[in-house]
C-alpha cells in the first residue's frame, strides 16, 4: 500500500471528535436543565467550536445546551462539516452520572464515532480501573421548527431576574391552572407574570424597587404575550442547585411574534478548583455552559375568537 493510500485510509478511520472533560458533574447539571420529561430524544451537533445538544417538544418548546471547546481539557476535531446524530438524552445523562464522583475531579474521554457509530465514553485518570461505556446513536430527525429569533425593534425587550426568585415565581403560578401572561411596561419599569383560571395570581417585579431581584431591564413600550404554563415551567423546573446557590440571573428576551428566549448560565468548574468570580457574580466564559430555551406564544385566545365568529355566521344563516 502506498504512503498516500495509507494516509487516506487512516484519515477515513479517524474519529470525528476526541475530547476530554474534567468536570463531569457540571455537564450533568447543564444537560439536566433541559430534561423536562423522562423519555426525551436529543440531537447532537459537533463542530470545531464545541458541542450543541438540542431538544424540543411539540414544535412549541426548544432548548439548546452549548458546550464550547474551552470547557474541555482536550478537544481534537477531525470532521469535515458538522456531524449530527440523535440519541436518548436521559440515557446520556444517566451514563455521565456513572462517571461522576462527588467532590472529585475525574477526567472523562468522549469519542465519536465508534465502530458502529456509537458514542464512546471512558475514564482516563484512574490508575486502578477504567470505566467504559458506549451509547447507541441513530440518524438524527429534522428539527421540526426553526426558532429564528429576531428582535422586535431597535430597543431589546429583555429583563434579567435572579434565578431562585424566578423559579419560585413560576412554581407559584401553577395553581390558577391557565396559561401565563408576561407583561413588560416601561413606566414604571416592571415585569408582571399573571395567571387567571381557577383563581387569579399576579407576581410583579418592579425594577427600581427590587433591583436585587430584577437586576436588568430594557423596554421602550408596553408589550405582553401568553405562554402555556407547562412550557414556561420547563425553562426553570430543573435549574441546577449550583445556579440557585450562586444567586445567578436568568435572562428573558421577547422576540418578533412573541417568541420568548430564556437563558441560563451553568458552572462547569472542576470540583477541586476555586473558580474566579467576577463582581457581577458570573464566572469566566471558559467555565460556563450556556443554556437557551425558546418558547412559542400561546394563541388559544385568537383561535377561540375565530371559532366564535364562525359560530355567529352559522347562526345568522
Amino acid at each position: 500500500m502506498s504512503t498516500s493510500a495509507a494516509a487516506a485510509e487512516a484519515e477515513a478511520e479517524a474519529p470525528d471528535l476526541v475530547c476530554e472533560l474534567d468536570s463531569v458533574q457540571g455537564i450533568v447539571d447543564a444537560l439536566t436543565s433541559v430534561r423536562w420529561k423522562r423519555y426525551q430524544d436529543a440531537l447532537v451537533e459537533l463542530s470545531e467550536h464545541g458541542i450543541v445538544i438540542i431538544v424540543e417538544e411539540t414544535s412549541c418548546l426548544q432548548a439548546k445546551v452549548y458546550l464550547q471547546r474551552e470547557l474541555f481539557v482536550k478537544y481534537e476535531y477531525g470532521a469535515r462539516g458538522r456531524p449530527r446524530f440523535g440519541m436518548s438524552l436521559g440515557l446520556f445523562v444517566d451514563c455521565l452520572n456513572t462517571f461522576s464522583v462527588p467532590g472529585k475531579s475525574n477526567i472523562l474521554e468522549l469519542r465519536y464515532p465508534g465502530p458502529d457509530m456509537q458514542l464512546l465514553l471512558r475514564s482516563v485518570d484512574s490508575p486502578n480501573a477504567c470505566i467504559y461505556a458506549q451509547i447507541r446513536t441513530r440518524i438524527p430527525e429534522t428539527i421540526s421548527w426553526d426558532y429564528n429569533f429576531e428582535p422586535t425593534g431597535a430597543t431589546p425587550l429583555t429583563f434579567t431576574v435572579k434565578s431562585a426568585a424566578l423559579k419560585e415565581a413560576i412554581d407559584d403560578l401553577e395553581w390558577p391552572g391557565s396559561s401565563i401572561q408576561i407583561k413588560l411596561q416601561p413606566t414604571p419599569p416592571s415585569v408582571i407574570f399573571r395567571a387567571e383560571g381557577h383563581g387569579d395570581l399576579q407576581i410583579e417585579f418592579n425594577y427600581y424597587a427590587n433591583m436585587d431581584l430584577l437586576i436588568a431591564f430594557s423596554c421602550d413600550r408596553p408589550i405582553s404575550h401568553r405562554y402555556k404554563y407547562k412550557f414556561l415551567r420547563a425553562t426553570t423546573s430543573n435549574i441546577p442547585a449550583s445556579v440557585l446557590k450562586d444567586n445567578r440571573g436568568s435572562k428573558f428576551t421577547m422576540g418578533r411574534g412573541g417568541l420568548l428566549k430564556v437563558q441560563h448560565l451553568v458552572s462547569v468548574s472542576k470540583p477541586s478548583s476555586i473558580p474566579h468570580i467576577e463582581s457581577a457574580g458570573y464566572q469566566q466564559p471558559s467555565r460556563i455552559a450556556y443554556i437557551e430555551f425558546f418558547v412559542k406564544p400561546h394563541v388559544q385566545e385568537d383561535e377561540e375568537e375565530e371559532e366564535e365568529q364562525v359560530n355567529v355566521v352559522n347562526d345568522s344563516q
